[in-house]
C-alpha cells in the first residue's frame, strides 16, 4: 500500500508540474506574438530603422506577408495614414531586398469576402463580441458620425476580415496605443478587449513590457541595436 501510496505521489506531482508549465507557457506571449509587438510599437512611433529590423524579424520566425501587411494597415485607424503608408512603404522595400538576396517569403493567406449585409450592421456584432456588450456613451451621442465609423469602418471592414484573428489584432493595436503618448482611456479600453478576446494579464504585461524595453532581446534578435527611446 505504502509503495502504491508513493506511486500516487510521484504521479500527482508530475502531472501538477506539466499542469503548471503549459500554464506558464499560455501565459507567456509566444516568439511569434512578440514579433507583432515590435512592429506594431515601431509603426506607432514612426521609427522605421528600427521597424525593419523588427518586421525582419517578423518575417524570420514564420509570419507571412499578408499577415504583416495587414497588421500594417490596420494600424491606419490607431496612429494614422502617415505612420501606416510609411510602414507599408518600408516593408515593401525590405520584401524587395529579401527577393534579391533569394529569399522567398510565403504570401499567405489572403483575406476572403466580407460578411453579408451591411458593414454597419456586421461591425456593430463584431464590435460586441469583442467588447463583450453593446458599446454606448455620451461621447458617441455628443458625436454619433465616430461612433458610425467606428462600427461600420474599424468593427466591420477591418475587424471584418478573416486572414488576421482578432487576438492578435488586439496584441497588435495594444502594442500601437502603449507606444503613443496620452492615450491612457484607449490603451485601457483595448487591454479590456485584449482579455476578453484571450489575451491574459501575463501576456499583456508582456507586451507593455516591451514597449517599455524591458525585454526587447526576447523580441528582438540578439545584437540589435536600438537606436530610439521608449516611452
Amino acid at each position: 500500500m505504502e509503495k502504491i501510496a508513493f506511486i500516487g505521489s510521484l504521479l500527482s506531482l508530475f502531472c501538477s508540474t506539466h499542469y503548471t508549465e503549459a500554464k506558464d507557457k499560455m501565459d507567456t506571449l509566444t516568439t511569434k506574438e512578440q514579433k507583432i509587438v515590435t512592429i506594431s510599437m515601431y509603426t506607432a512611433k514612426g521609427d522605421m530603422p528600427n521597424l525593419k529590423t523588427a518586421l525582419t524579424a517578423g518575417l524570420d520566425a514564420g509570419w507571412t506577408v499578408s499577415e504583416i501587411k495587414e497588421v500594417l494597415t490596420q494600424l491606419y485607424a490607431y496612429c494614422g495614414f502617415p505612420r501606416s503608408l510609411n510602414a507599408l512603404s518600408n516593408f515593401m522595400t525590405l520584401l524587395q531586398e529579401r527577393e534579391a538576396k533569394g529569399i522567398k517569403d510565403p504570401v499567405g493567406k489572403l483575406p476572403g469576402p466580407l460578411p453579408e449585409g451591411k458593414s454597419i450592421d456586421f461591425g456593430t456584432a463584431n464590435q460586441t463580441k469583442l467588447v463583450g456588450g453593446p458599446v454606448k456613451g455620451e461621447l458617441f451621442d455628443f458625436a454619433p458620425t465616430i461612433d458610425e465609423y467606428l462600427k461600420a469602418h474599424l468593427f466591420g471592414d477591418i475587424f471584418g476580415r478573416d486572414n488576421l484573428d482578432w487576438k492578435t489584432r488586439e496584441i497588435s493595436t495594444i502594442a500601437a496605443v502603449a507606444a503613443m503618448d496620452k492615450v491612457e482611456s484607449q490603451l485601457n479600453a483595448h487591454i479590456a478587449i485584449g482579455k476578453n478576446n484571450g489575451l491574459t494579464d501575463k501576456q499583456i504585461e508582456a507586451i507593455l513590457a516591451i514597449v517599455r524595453g524591458e525585454h526587447l532581446p526576447d523580441a528582438f534578435p540578439k545584437g540589435t541595436e536600438i537606436t530610439d527611446n521608449f516611452v
